[in-house]
């Protein structure tokens, strides 16, 4: 812990009640603070480096539940700016306006830069796109990134242009829609015959045998997920017998691999999912002459973020956009649609 700090003047707040944990404190007293906003994961991260005090005392952990009338002092490092260079990248952009911008992610698009992806990112494509005007409250490495999408899931990303933007964009994703208005939709074809609709409620933790994998816990343990789905339509094998289905899944949490986690966990893993479908290599051979060598092909989990609404942070309007499905997955679904014809 170091109290080394180049803001000349830390942050101090009074806790008004029992019981509240100290990240999300300190991201309720930053709402509304024009000039001023962080978000949850950048307060949380100031903590973990040692810039919060608890009534003098240092606090590392995040999670740490405060007492009434406790005082919290916050150092809060001036913006560092963004790191990476700016890529000459082309982007499918829906939207976009001094605050933010609507982004359709094409698949293989890293979002941030990270071992392995240090150029070619969405990053280094908003970089080159924005200029200054990203926000810097992410991070060095996430200079306007509220949320993401793993490289091989396509779909729409919301991206703040400025501090303001982003700070009401993470409140409401912090919310996770509970009470605003945001919306978030995937579509997914995953093995086996789903019911009809139902929901799937866990806790998601990292998997203790493979630290790149996530696993479903139970309720009460890891991070509460929760993902709401419906079947859209059902592909047989050649007896006619259930075999695939396209699924709408729509997100009221947003943890790490949330839906090829819980679709996993119903017994019906995502095409295509090298992670997390394993063991189930024996069910493509059942797919029909048409549809086997395009899931051959296909090189990615078969998911694909179709659905993005949200109140601007900056207006309060309600904007939603929608994505149709990619050629990729539209070809996919075409070839399951033509069956043993």
């Amino acid at each position: 812990m170091t109290d080394k700090t180049d803001n000349p003047s830390p942050l101090v707040f009074a806790a008004d009640q029992a019981g509240e944990r100290i990240d999300r404190f300190l991201a309720r007293q930053f709402l509304g603070r024009e000039g001023e906003a962080l978000s949850r994961t950048r307060i949380k991260a100031l903590i973990e480096e040692g810039q919060a005090l608890l009534d003098g005392m240092p606090v590392l952990d995040a999670g740490h539940t405060l007492k009434a009338g406790q005082s919290v002092r916050l150092a809060v490092p001036p913006p560092v700016a963004a790191e990476p260079l700016g890529e000459d990248i082309p982007l499918v952009i829906l939207y976009e306006d001094a605050d933010l911008l609507v982004i359709d992610k094409p698949v293989g698009l890293v979002v941030h830069p990270a071992a392995g992806h240090q150029t070619g990112t969405l990053v280094n494509a908003l970089i080159a796109h924005c200029g200054d005007s990203l926000s810097g409250v992410g991070g060095v490495r996430r200079p306007g990134i509220v949320h993401r999408l793993d490289k091989d899931t396509s779909g729409l990303l919301v991206v703040a242009k400025n501090d303001r933007a982003h700070q009401g964009l993470a409140a409401q994703f912090a919310d996770h829609g509970r009470t605003g208005p945001l919306e978030r939709a995937y579509l997914a074809f995953v093995w086996g015959g789903v019911r009809d609709h139902g929901t799937v409620e866990t806790g998601i933790d990292r998997s203790i045998r493979n630290r790149e994998k996530m696993q479903a816990v139970p309720p009460g343990r890891g991070r509460e997920a929760i993902t709401h789905y419906a079947r859209l339509e059902i592909f047989g094998d050649r007896a006619g017998a259930p075999l695939v289905s396209l699924v709408e899944c729509r997100l009221e949490t947003g943890r790490t691999h949330q839906i090829r986690v819980h679709m996993t966990h119903l017994g019906h893993p995502l095409l295509g999912d090298a992670v997390y479908g394993g063991g189930f290599k024996t069910k493509a051979a059942l797919l029909s002459p048409a549809a086997r060598p395009v899931l051959e092909g296909l090189g990615r989990q078969a998911l694909h973020a179709r659905l993005l609404g949200f109140e601007h942070p900056v207006t309060g309007e309600h904007l939603v956009f929608e994505s149709e499905l990619p050629a990729d997955l539209a070809q996919l679904a075409d070839a399951l649609r033509r069956g043993w014809e």
